[in-house]
């Protein structure tokens, strides 16, 4: 009775967590002021899935990275729905599903066990992103290009890409310290 307690108070947090971070990715953009290009640079709305993913769990991450630029969207209209907030919200799908999977693997959590699994769900979900933009808009000629994957997922994004790697451990590290977060050793 005491362990289902605990599991349900666990899924409680999560859920409560998770809505948290899905309210902070639809507001946190608004910081950029409304200019989509420095929106397009610092990539606000990726830092509370990615922090979800984290701290609740793959499962809540890929909710709230799917739900997150489509409710904002409908809410603010500043993402096109198609294809641009359809393919990212794969993206971010995934990067909330990759992050917290692999974290969770990890058997010491730690600052490390943060990077690897966040690099490496920003790779994972840059490539997820491209192969939606191409699955939606074809290949070649005036479709989805190479060029455009790379600037897209990469080179534009570079400055989110550093803030994300400086922010998210930084972040968790304090949670930890504060003992909101606890980074484990599973030995």
């Amino acid at each position: 009775m005491n362990e289902l307690y605990s599991k349900n108070q666990n899924m409680i947090r999560n859920m409560v967590l998770a809505a948290m971070f899905l309210a902070i990715g639809i507001i946190l953009p608004t910081i950029t002021g409304g200019i989509p290009q420095i929106g397009n640079l610092l990539l606000p709305m990726h830092i509370p899935v990615l922090l979800c993913g984290l701290i609740c769990g793959w499962q809540y991450g890929l909710i709230a990275g799917f739900i997150t630029p489509l409710l904002r969207g409908a809410i603010f209209g500043m993402l096109m729905f198609y294809p641009t907030g359809l393919a990212m919200a794969f993206e971010l799908a995934t990067y909330g599903a990759v992050i917290g999977f692999l974290y969770a693997r990890f058997r010491k959590q730690n600052v490390f066990a943060v990077y690897v699994s966040l690099i490496t769900a920003m790779i994972v979900g840059r490539v997820g992103w491209g192969v939606v933009r191409v699955i939606m808009m074809g290949v070649g000629g005036s479709a989805f290009t190479w060029q455009m994957f790379i600037a897209g997922a990469f080179l534009n994004a570079i400055p989110g890409i550093i803030l994300q790697l400086v922010l998210i451990p930084v972040l968790m590290t304090a949670l930890n310290r504060a003992g909101l977060v606890r980074f484990e050793n599973r030995d």
